[in-house]
């Protein structure tokens, strides 16, 4: 016999599944019968929510869904707040967990791990949830995941599956995977008025968002052809080279970018949500487009909020433009390489720009180049919203937006490294959120991961105490203090080193790269910047 629990495994293995992240329990222990024979690679987190924090960091890095094996009712309640992040953020991520037996469903009887509706919870959380009530379902609801993964706006899945199931007989299914769904097109008409609309224009701007971030090539050739100015948000950082001269970057939070929309006649806006953790991080207000505005999204309900298109498109941005670059007609003038060189000075003139950060993040970039960048919610992780660009897409990404979860980044970091080790990966974090998941290391050095973890510290958590001053509240539980995490580090069997310069940051971050085990460089705040009184978000 071969169970469901099995052939789960043998399906995730033909779907091109190659890491699970997990804790094994008493009612998961039949996914593992399978996972033991198969080629699945499996890491052990320490918690769950670090099993989706890796699963999200391993999703981001390679735009394949990350996987989690947990067990019902704790294991799944401690991985919602990943999930929700990914949720937030449009992550793939495949959460299989287990529930109570068929007959016990909603009984209320107090057996292990009961809830009164375990995916009541999970459907808040994920784009859907299913209960696989026979294993015949399997083949067909992964199919339905995939489909979500490949070809809608993705997001987190939640398959639970009763344990009388996962042992049920399913030698009777096939491997035979469903086919891929391709992502949709645009109406052929649509293409056509966009294209009219752009050939019409005489100031227009290009804004990317991660919805965009498998086009890079497409967003440069339409760029190039119609000399327009690209924004991008901070999942689409590294789609359009930093080093061409169309590429703002930047974010569009900022004044200076905020002014080049509103002066545009036209922007195109492609798979972003104008959400504000993206276009108003800075609590500026809500953002003004008096042009016209094409958006072309994936998720045809996502062109119904925030910003008012004048044509909204349902498509693939990716396939869009493959559509739209043969009806294009070059642009008539070269503007806008210059149009980008003012919004990049004028951003160095507006009172939250610190070049100090500049330096910081030069000198990140200059030492690991081809560097995976793993924020978290901390102080240099808001300024890399505006002033850090990664090289290529997918090369940085953080908590801060979308859902703003603290003790991401170290659990996300390993993830990523996992998923491409051959690539230097940086986690950067600040004392309070290191503390929400710093166990995790103990899990990077198990599974010999060589990630760099630095820790950001200016003793507890700072912004919200000065955000409490501001508004003229006594500050009341921010004074955290930090444990030692050089020996706490060490504890968890990983390098770790504090520095107090560039050089000794330089040097760490090298010697982090011989390593088989991840490496804590501990930052002192004080010794790297100076800042004005007031957070980030006054200056």
């Amino acid at each position: 016999m071969v169970t469901c629990g099995e052939r789960l495994v043998q399906l995730l293995e033909k779907c091109g599944v190659d890491t699970v992240f997990g804790i094994p329990g008493n009612h998961t222990v039949e996914l593992y019968r399978g996972l033991h024979s198969s080629g699945i690679r499996h890491i052990s987190p320490r918690h769950e929510q670090g099993a989706g924090f890796m699963a999200d960091g391993y999703a981001r890095a390679t735009g394949r869904p990350g996987v989690c094996f947990l067990i019902s009712g704790p294991g799944l309640t401690n991985a919602l707040t990943p999930m929700m992040q990914a949720m937030a953020d449009s992550v793939p991520m495949l959460v299989i967990s287990a529930v109570a037996a068929r007959h016990q469903l909603g009984m209320g009887e107090g057996h292990l791990h009961e809830l009164p509706d375990q995916r009541a919870l999970a459907t808040q959380c994920t784009r859907f949830s299913h209960t696989l009530m026979r294993p015949d379902e399997l083949p067909r609801v992964l199919a339905r995941a995939f489909a979500v993964f490949d070809s809608e706006r993705p997001g987190p899945v939640h398959i639970e599956i009763p344990l009388d199931i996962i042992t049920a007989d399913a030698s009777h299914l096939e491997l035979d995977i469903w086919p891929t769904v391709a992502p949709p097109g645009a109406a052929a008409n649509a293409v056509a008025e966009a294209a009219a609309m752009l050939a019409a224009a005489h100031a227009p701007v290009m804004v990317v968002g991660g919805g965009a971030v498998n086009a890079a090539q497409e967003v440069q050739l339409v760029a190039e052809q119609l000399d327009l100015p690209v924004v991008n948000t901070v999942n689409a950082k590294g789609l359009l080279p930093f080093s061409h001269p169309l590429a703002v970057g930047s974010s569009p939070s900022t004044s200076a970018v905020r002014q080049l929309l509103q002066d545009a006649d036209l922007v195109l806006a492609l798979g972003t949500e104008f959400g504000e953790t993206d276009f108003d991080m800075l609590f500026l207000g809500e953002l003004s487009l008096p042009g016209a505005l094409i958006r072309v999204d994936i998720d045809a309900r996502q062109l119904c909020r925030n910003q008012r298109p004048s044509l909204a498109i349902h498509a693939d941005s990716g396939e869009f433009l493959r559509q739209l670059h043969p009806l294009l007609v070059p642009a008539s003038e070269s503007e806008g390489a210059a149009r980008v060189a003012a919004v990049k000075s004028a951003l160095k003139t507006e009172a939250h720009y610190h070049t100090e950060f500049d330096d910081f993040f030069d000198l990140l970039r200059s030492t690991l180049p081809e560097m995976v960048l793993v924020g978290d919610s901390t102080l240099p992780t808001y300024y890399a919203v505006w002033q850090y660009e990664a090289l290529a897409p997918r090369r940085y990404f953080h908590s801060a937006t979308g859902g703003g979860t603290l003790g991401y980044a170290i659990p996300a970091a390993l993830g990523a490294k996992l998923a491409k080790p051959d690539t230097p990966v940086v986690a950067l974090i600040g004392d309070g959120s290191a503390q929400f998941t710093l166990p995790e290391l103990a899990s990077g050095a198990a599974a010999g991961v060589a990630v760099a973890v630095i820790i950001w510290n200016n003793a507890g958590y700072k912004e919200i105490e000065q955000g409490m001053l501001a508004a003229g509240i006594k500050p009341v539980g921010v004074d955290i203090a930090p444990p030692d995490f050089i020996q706490a580090a060490t504890a968890l069997g990983c390098a770790a080193l504090r520095v107090s310069n560039a050089e000794e940051l330089r040097k760490g971050l090298l010697e982090s790269q011989g390593r088989d085990t991840p490496t804590v460089i501990e930052i002192q705040q004080a010794d790297f910047i100076s800042l004005p009184a007031g957070g980030w978000y006054q200056q």
